[in-house]
């Protein structure tokens, strides 16, 4: 139950920090970070598919409903939780994905969580960058801002795993 109401207010707070933060930093035309998806990426491993592409639209609509985009988010969110137990498996290791837990970068090491959020935060980033152009004719400055923002979202996400995991952080320390 602690887990559930943590996740809510977690889903929240990102949310809001999204809509009101985020959407509104203007740091250059490049640079759009999609804070929000450390929430599908903090998601516990054992989540099923089915509760995971569920939360992906949730949050994925809740942003575009605060924000006023019309279905980019949404969008970006389900594509990129739709391919999320390939990229946890490709990242971690199947027997690592099998024995669950909440993927950080304690429990699998900064390399792995960093190559794990990389890839799913570029895919998240494509797939919304590519919807909000919709067009072949700025290829090149489309794909800058895919990588740019890509960047600066998985700093983010990797601060915000810290902030949002301090138990595991501690728990972890006591049993070495």
């Amino acid at each position: 139950m602690h887990r559930t109401l943590a996740y809510t207010i977690f889903f929240i707070v990102l949310v809001l920090l999204q809509a009101f933060l985020f959407d509104n930093l203007n740091l250059s035309i490049y640079i759009y970070p999609l804070v929000y998806t450390a929430f599908i990426i903090l998601l516990p491993i054992q989540t099923p598919r089915i509760a995971v592409l569920l939360l992906g639209f949730a949050i994925g609509v809740a942003v575009d409903a605060v924000s006023g985009t019309a279905g980019l988010h949404t969008i970006a969110s389900l594509a990129s939780a739709f391919c999320r137990p390939m990229m946890l498996r490709l990242s971690i290791g199947k027997e690592e994905a099998n024995e669950g837990g909440i993927p950080n970068s304690v429990k699998l090491g900064t390399g792995a969580f960093l190559r794990y959020s990389s890839v799913f935060i570029f895919i998240h980033c494509l797939v919304f960058f590519s919807f909000e152009a919709l067009s072949w004719s700025y290829f090149h400055l489309t794909l800058v801002r895919i990588l740019f923002s890509s960047a600066v979202t998985v700093a983010l996400v990797y601060c915000t795993q810290l902030l949002f995991t301090p138990g595991q952080l501690q728990k972890t320390r006591k049993t070495q």
